[in-house]
């Protein structure tokens, strides 16, 4: 590995609760419609940009119990929006599926390394994935909210003062924050986050042309 293949960005991890005690029936069922079903959500918050997903995201990991997103680095920031409409969309789920519980979600943005696997495909590895699953420990997550590191929320915080547009769309869905927490990993590191929400469910759609600009 080499210091040009290293990249600092947005990585979303997504848990799917009670995933190892479905039937393998249910598994397949669950993570088809979810992986579909996120796709075309993704494609709705772009639709009004000339991006298509495979700019937006450099990778979608499975990680048995659910996965990682990792966006591509121009987008850094946008992590936490993208979080908030996979949390809204899964409120929806058991209305289809009733066996699921609703996932976790944690934010974070980190540093990772990109390689080749043993069938040529581009992985990721790093601290950053690491770091991220970290997240997924604090105990104290209230139902709809979403995890997310002082680092991810830093990353956000540039993400609008570029994008002002967004702060008008986060209003107007009672976008909220709590103070920031800390708490001791399962290492003993200490970790420091935000949990936010949106009172009003949705997908933020990004404005007309707002990332057009981007040369990706």
């Amino acid at each position: 590995m080499t210091k040009e293949k290293e990249l600092h960005t947005d990585i979303i991890l997504v848990d799917i609760i009670g995933f190892s005690k479905l039937t393998s029936d249910q598994q397949l069922e669950l993570i088809t419609f979810l992986t579909r079903s996120y796709k075309k959500m993704i494609n709705k918050m772009i639709s009004n940009s000339n991006l298509s997903i495979k700019k937006m995201l450099l990778g979608f990991i499975s990680t048995g119990d659910g996965f990682y997103c990792i966006l591509n680095s121009k987008l850094k920031g946008f992590g936490v929006i993208m979080a908030l409409g996979f949390n809204h969309f899964s409120e929806m789920v058991p209305e289809k599926f009733p066996y699921f519980e609703g996932i976790r979600v944690a934010v974070h943005t980190g540093s990772m390394y990109e390689f080749k696997d043993i069938l040529g495909n581009v992985n990721y590895v790093g601290d950053g994935l690491n770091d991220c699953s970290r997240y997924l420990e604090y105990k104290a997550y209230a139902i709809s909210t979403i995890m997310v590191s002082k680092e991810a929320y830093e990353s956000f915080e540039i993400f609008l003062d570029i994008y002002k547009d967004y702060i008008e769309l986060l209003h107007e869905r009672g976008f909220k924050r709590s103070v920031l927490y800390d708490f001791k990993d399962k290492h003993s590191i200490k970790r420091e986050g935000y949990l936010v929400w949106l009172r009003k469910g949705g997908v933020i759609n990004p404005p007309n042309n707002t990332f057009n600009s981007l040369k990706m």
